[in-house]
Protein backbone atom coordinates (compact mmCIF):
# COMPACT_ATOMS: atom_id res chain seq x y z
CA UNK A 1 0.00 0.00 0.00
CA UNK A 2 1.51 3.76 -0.92
CA UNK A 3 1.86 5.51 2.15
CA UNK A 4 -1.16 7.39 3.13
CA UNK A 5 -0.02 10.35 5.01
CA UNK A 6 2.13 12.74 2.81
CA UNK A 7 4.65 15.75 4.97
CA UNK A 8 5.47 19.09 3.58
CA UNK A 9 8.45 19.04 1.50
CA UNK A 10 9.43 22.55 3.09
CA UNK A 11 7.71 25.90 4.04
CA UNK A 12 8.11 27.80 1.07
CA UNK A 13 7.40 26.98 -3.23
CA UNK A 14 6.11 23.91 -4.26
CA UNK A 15 5.45 22.16 -0.99
CA UNK A 16 3.02 19.00 -1.91
CA UNK A 17 3.41 17.46 -5.44
CA UNK A 18 1.11 14.19 -5.57
CA UNK A 19 0.46 12.76 -9.13
CA UNK A 20 -1.86 9.97 -9.64
CA UNK A 21 1.18 8.14 -10.50
CA UNK A 22 2.77 8.81 -7.05
CA UNK A 23 -0.44 8.33 -4.98
CA UNK A 24 -1.21 4.55 -6.78
CA UNK A 25 -4.40 5.34 -7.98
CA UNK A 26 -5.97 6.99 -11.16
CA UNK A 27 -7.57 10.01 -10.96
CA UNK A 28 -7.07 12.26 -8.01
CA UNK A 29 -3.80 14.88 -7.95
CA UNK A 30 -3.01 17.83 -5.46
CA UNK A 31 -0.29 20.17 -5.06
CA UNK A 32 0.17 22.67 -2.66
CA UNK A 33 2.74 26.08 -3.15
CA UNK A 34 3.63 28.14 -0.15
CA UNK A 35 4.48 31.62 -1.70
CA UNK A 36 6.16 34.67 -0.26
CA UNK A 37 5.04 37.98 -1.96
CA UNK A 38 6.82 38.29 -5.60
CA UNK A 39 6.72 34.52 -5.91
CA UNK A 40 5.65 32.47 -8.65
CA UNK A 41 3.62 29.78 -9.49
CA UNK A 42 2.84 28.48 -13.08
CA UNK A 43 2.01 25.36 -14.64
CA UNK A 44 0.46 23.71 -17.90
CA UNK A 45 -2.97 21.37 -17.42
CA UNK A 46 -1.99 18.80 -20.20
CA UNK A 47 -5.11 16.35 -19.91
CA UNK A 48 -5.88 17.33 -16.29
CA UNK A 49 -8.58 20.15 -15.48
CA UNK A 50 -7.54 21.86 -12.85
CA UNK A 51 -9.53 23.80 -9.51
CA UNK A 52 -7.29 26.82 -8.01
CA UNK A 53 -7.97 26.88 -4.73
CA UNK A 54 -6.51 30.69 -2.67
CA UNK A 55 -6.65 28.93 0.48
CA UNK A 56 -5.11 31.81 2.27
CA UNK A 57 -3.82 35.02 0.90
CA UNK A 58 -4.11 36.83 -2.25
CA UNK A 59 -2.35 36.45 -6.41
CA UNK A 60 -2.31 37.67 -9.45
CA UNK A 61 -3.60 35.01 -11.44
CA UNK A 62 -3.80 34.31 -15.22
CA UNK A 63 -4.83 31.15 -17.29
CA UNK A 64 -6.69 29.58 -20.25
CA UNK A 65 -5.63 33.02 -22.08
CA UNK A 66 -6.99 35.14 -19.73
CA UNK A 67 -5.96 37.77 -17.11
CA UNK A 68 -8.08 37.33 -13.76
CA UNK A 69 -6.84 39.88 -11.57
CA UNK A 70 -5.86 39.60 -8.44
CA UNK A 71 -7.61 37.04 -6.22
CA UNK A 72 -8.39 35.90 -2.74
CA UNK A 73 -9.32 37.81 0.04
CA UNK A 74 -9.39 35.56 3.12
CA UNK A 75 -5.55 35.76 5.30
CA UNK A 76 -6.53 33.12 7.30
CA UNK A 77 -8.17 30.43 6.47
CA UNK A 78 -9.67 29.68 9.91
CA UNK A 79 -11.96 32.85 9.38
CA UNK A 80 -14.46 30.77 7.63
CA UNK A 81 -15.30 32.99 4.74
CA UNK A 82 -15.83 31.73 0.95
CA UNK A 83 -12.42 30.63 -0.85
CA UNK A 84 -11.60 32.33 -4.29
CA UNK A 85 -11.07 29.79 -6.70
CA UNK A 86 -10.83 29.25 -10.70
CA UNK A 87 -11.52 26.37 -12.73
CA UNK A 88 -9.08 25.70 -15.85
CA UNK A 89 -10.33 23.05 -18.40
CA UNK A 90 -7.44 20.44 -20.00
CA UNK A 91 -5.05 21.93 -22.60
CA UNK A 92 -4.68 25.15 -20.95
CA UNK A 93 -2.16 26.81 -18.69
CA UNK A 94 -1.80 29.10 -15.69
CA UNK A 95 0.31 31.39 -13.65
CA UNK A 96 -0.07 32.96 -10.04
CA UNK A 97 1.71 35.98 -8.86
CA UNK A 98 1.81 36.53 -5.26
CA UNK A 99 0.90 39.89 -3.62
CA UNK A 100 0.57 38.78 -0.13
CA UNK A 101 1.89 35.70 1.81
CA UNK A 102 -0.33 33.08 -0.09
CA UNK A 103 -1.50 29.05 0.05
CA UNK A 104 -2.43 28.02 -3.22
CA UNK A 105 -3.97 24.43 -3.74
CA UNK A 106 -4.03 22.81 -7.29
CA UNK A 107 -6.77 20.14 -7.36
CA UNK A 108 -6.43 18.51 -10.50
CA UNK A 109 -8.39 15.07 -12.53
CA UNK A 110 -8.47 14.12 -15.84
CA UNK A 111 -10.41 16.43 -18.40
CA UNK A 112 -12.95 16.27 -21.10
CA UNK A 113 -12.87 19.51 -22.72
CA UNK A 114 -16.52 20.20 -21.38
CA UNK A 115 -16.20 22.89 -19.27
CA UNK A 116 -15.02 26.57 -19.57
CA UNK A 117 -12.77 28.14 -17.49
CA UNK A 118 -14.20 30.50 -14.98
CA UNK A 119 -14.20 31.88 -11.41
CA UNK A 120 -15.80 29.55 -8.30
CA UNK A 121 -16.68 31.69 -5.40
CA UNK A 122 -16.43 33.45 -3.19
CA UNK A 123 -19.92 34.28 -4.83
CA UNK A 124 -22.46 31.29 -4.33
CA UNK A 125 -20.67 29.54 -1.72
CA UNK A 126 -22.32 29.78 2.04
CA UNK A 127 -20.90 28.23 4.97
CA UNK A 128 -22.85 25.40 5.84
CA UNK A 129 -23.31 23.65 9.18
CA UNK A 130 -23.78 19.73 8.96
CA UNK A 131 -24.23 17.00 11.30
CA UNK A 132 -25.01 17.50 15.08
CA UNK A 133 -23.64 17.95 18.86
CA UNK A 134 -19.67 16.71 18.95
CA UNK A 135 -20.41 15.67 15.08
CA UNK A 136 -21.10 19.11 13.81
CA UNK A 137 -18.78 20.39 11.10
CA UNK A 138 -19.16 23.31 8.70
CA UNK A 139 -18.88 22.99 5.17
CA UNK A 140 -18.02 25.29 1.87
CA UNK A 141 -18.87 23.33 -0.97
CA UNK A 142 -16.75 24.35 -3.91
CA UNK A 143 -17.52 22.44 -7.03
CA UNK A 144 -19.76 19.91 -5.83
CA UNK A 145 -22.10 17.45 -7.85
CA UNK A 146 -25.05 20.15 -7.60
CA UNK A 147 -23.11 22.88 -9.38
CA UNK A 148 -22.17 21.70 -13.19
CA UNK A 149 -18.38 23.42 -13.25
CA UNK A 150 -16.43 20.60 -13.96
CA UNK A 151 -15.99 17.31 -15.99
CA UNK A 152 -14.21 15.36 -12.90
CA UNK A 153 -13.80 17.51 -10.07
CA UNK A 154 -15.92 17.65 -6.81
CA UNK A 155 -13.89 19.88 -4.08
CA UNK A 156 -15.19 20.88 -0.92
CA UNK A 157 -13.47 22.18 2.24
CA UNK A 158 -14.57 21.90 5.97
CA UNK A 159 -13.60 23.14 9.39
CA UNK A 160 -14.43 20.92 11.99
CA UNK A 161 -14.96 22.85 15.86
CA UNK A 162 -11.90 21.71 18.40
CA UNK A 163 -13.39 18.13 20.14
CA UNK A 164 -15.77 17.47 16.98
CA UNK A 165 -15.90 14.43 14.59
CA UNK A 166 -16.25 14.99 10.93
CA UNK A 167 -16.31 12.55 7.15
CA UNK A 168 -18.41 10.94 10.47
CA UNK A 169 -20.09 8.09 10.62
CA UNK A 170 -17.71 6.59 9.03
CA UNK A 171 -18.43 6.18 5.43
CA UNK A 172 -16.48 4.87 1.96
CA UNK A 173 -17.25 5.27 -1.90
CA UNK A 174 -14.26 3.03 -3.05
CA UNK A 175 -17.45 1.05 -6.04
CA UNK A 176 -18.35 1.93 -9.43
CA UNK A 177 -21.65 0.76 -8.92
CA UNK A 178 -24.18 3.91 -8.89
CA UNK A 179 -26.38 4.63 -8.14
CA UNK A 180 -25.44 2.37 -4.75
CA UNK A 181 -22.16 3.90 -4.78
CA UNK A 182 -19.88 5.85 -6.48
CA UNK A 183 -16.04 5.09 -7.05
CA UNK A 184 -14.49 8.35 -5.86
CA UNK A 185 -10.54 8.89 -4.79
CA UNK A 186 -10.18 11.42 -2.16
CA UNK A 187 -6.97 14.07 -0.88
CA UNK A 188 -7.42 15.14 2.39
CA UNK A 189 -5.09 18.76 3.28
CA UNK A 190 -5.48 19.54 6.82
CA UNK A 191 -4.91 22.54 9.07
CA UNK A 192 -4.50 23.19 12.70
CA UNK A 193 -5.36 26.35 14.92
CA UNK A 194 -3.58 27.36 16.45
CA UNK A 195 -0.99 25.66 14.53
CA UNK A 196 1.05 23.56 16.55
CA UNK A 197 -1.77 21.53 17.24
CA UNK A 198 -2.40 17.92 15.80
CA UNK A 199 -5.92 15.54 14.28
CA UNK A 200 -6.49 12.18 13.80
CA UNK A 201 -7.52 10.74 10.47
CA UNK A 202 -8.43 6.86 10.37
CA UNK A 203 -8.60 5.10 6.82
CA UNK A 204 -10.10 1.27 7.06
CA UNK A 205 -11.78 -1.22 5.56
CA UNK A 206 -14.22 -3.56 6.39
CA UNK A 207 -12.60 -5.94 6.56
CA UNK A 208 -9.84 -4.86 7.98
CA UNK A 209 -7.38 -5.41 4.98
CA UNK A 210 -6.94 -1.38 5.35
CA UNK A 211 -6.65 0.14 8.90
CA UNK A 212 -4.22 3.22 9.21
CA UNK A 213 -4.89 5.64 11.87
CA UNK A 214 -2.77 9.09 11.60
CA UNK A 215 -1.78 11.87 13.66
CA UNK A 216 -1.98 14.57 11.35
CA UNK A 217 -0.28 18.21 11.68
CA UNK A 218 -0.44 21.35 10.09
CA UNK A 219 -0.14 21.18 6.00
CA UNK A 220 -0.25 17.56 5.95
CA UNK A 221 -2.18 15.81 3.18
CA UNK A 222 -3.85 12.16 3.64
CA UNK A 223 -5.35 10.53 0.57
CA UNK A 224 -7.51 8.02 0.96
CA UNK A 225 -7.92 5.10 -2.00
CA UNK A 226 -10.59 3.44 -0.41
CA UNK A 227 -12.35 2.65 2.80
CA UNK A 228 -13.90 4.65 5.38
CA UNK A 229 -12.08 8.12 6.74
CA UNK A 230 -13.47 9.89 9.62
CA UNK A 231 -11.57 12.41 11.32
CA UNK A 232 -11.06 13.97 15.00
CA UNK A 233 -10.42 17.33 16.22
CA UNK A 234 -8.34 17.10 19.84
CA UNK A 235 -9.63 19.49 22.34
CA UNK A 236 -8.44 23.39 21.73
CA UNK A 237 -7.37 22.35 18.31
CA UNK A 238 -9.88 23.14 14.86
CA UNK A 239 -9.45 21.28 12.14
CA UNK A 240 -9.69 22.25 8.24
CA UNK A 241 -8.83 20.22 5.48
CA UNK A 242 -9.73 20.93 1.73
CA UNK A 243 -11.15 17.73 -0.16
CA UNK A 244 -10.45 16.95 -3.92
CA UNK A 245 -12.51 13.54 -5.27
CA UNK A 246 -12.65 12.17 -8.43
CA UNK A 247 -13.59 8.82 -10.40
CA UNK A 248 -15.30 8.33 -13.54
CA UNK A 249 -18.24 9.44 -12.38
CA UNK A 250 -19.03 12.90 -11.18
CA UNK A 251 -21.48 11.67 -8.66
CA UNK A 252 -21.14 11.30 -4.77
CA UNK A 253 -22.83 8.34 -3.43
CA UNK A 254 -21.20 6.47 -0.52
CA UNK A 255 -22.27 4.31 2.31
CA UNK A 256 -22.16 4.57 6.04
CA UNK A 257 -19.79 1.58 7.89
CA UNK A 258 -22.70 -0.67 9.11
CA UNK A 259 -21.06 -0.78 12.86
CA UNK A 260 -22.24 3.30 13.15
CA UNK A 261 -24.53 3.47 10.68
CA UNK A 262 -27.45 3.73 13.94
CA UNK A 263 -25.45 7.26 14.22
CA UNK A 264 -26.32 8.41 11.19
CA UNK A 265 -30.12 6.70 11.88
CA UNK A 266 -30.80 8.60 15.03
CA UNK A 267 -29.45 11.81 13.91
CA UNK A 268 -31.24 12.02 10.34
CA UNK A 269 -34.82 10.14 11.54
CA UNK A 270 -36.70 8.79 8.77
CA UNK A 271 -33.47 8.86 5.73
Amino acid sequence: MVDLLRKPVGVRGKVHDITPEAAGWGYVGFSLYRLAPGDVAAEVTGGREVILVLVEGKAHVTGAGQDWGVLGDRMNVFERTPPHCLYLPDGTDWRAVATTPCTLAVCSAPGKGGHPARRLGPEGIALTPRGTGANQRFINNIAMEAADVADSLLVTEVFTPAGNWSSYPSHRHDEDDFPRMTYLEESYYHRLNPPQGFGVQRVYTEDGTLDETMAVKNHDVVLVPKGHHPCGAPYGYEMYYLNVMAGPLRKWRFQNDPDHDWIFRRDNPGV
